[in-house]
């Protein structure tokens, strides 16, 4: 019997589609901010961090899978998934802090730490580099903030990356 060939099965096919989203997704953050100029708030950079760890451990999914190991891709595969999933609520939580729904976390509201006691305050402001804001949203499309469109794109990527999990978990059932 021929064994049919990796990259056509399901759990490839979602496993890569969710790798080339996740490298766009984080592409197109950092071409926002190195060539458009929009620099992001320390909530922006925690979102990015599913990306950073997902992107490289889908690819070790993929590698698994294609090594005839679909049960340790299951598992990488099932924990990028949990990734974006908590990602999409981080992202859910930061878009409510622009709409004000609830105060976001003190480091990126925009108040200034107190001043030491004999310090200038105009020195103080030199010093103080440019606060990017949690809860002000630079920029919006169809409604939806970079917060907005990160939850969107990680309930995607835990979609796509669940069925790889499952694809794979049947693959090995089948092996």
């Amino acid at each position: 019997m021929v064994r049919p060939r990796v990259s056509t099965s399901p759990a490839y096919r979602w496993g890569a589609t969710a790798l080339f989203l996740a490298a766009v997704v984080i592409v197109t953050a950092l071409g926002f901010e190195h060539i458009g100029k929009m620099q992001p708030c320390p909530l922006c950079l925690q979102q990015r961090w599913a990306f950073y760890a997902g992107v490289p451990a889908t690819f070790v999914a993929l590698v698994l899978l294609s090594a005839g190991n679909a049960r340790a891709a299951t598992g990488v595969f099932s924990l990028v998934a949990l990734a974006f999933l908590a990602n999409a609520g981080l992202g859910a939580y930061h878009a409510g802090v622009e709409w004000g729904f609830w105060p976001g976390p003190e480091t990126c509201t925009g108040a200034l730490a107190p001043l030491k006691p004999g310090s200038n305050m105009l020195d103080a402001l030199k010093n103080t580099g440019r606060i990017v804001r949690c809860d002000e949203a630079p920029w919006r499309f169809a409604g939806l903030s970079f917060a907005g469109w990160n939850v969107v794109a990680c309930l995607m990527l835990f979609t796509g990356t669940l069925k790889a999990a499952l694809a794979a978990r049947e693959h090995e059932i089948y092996l």
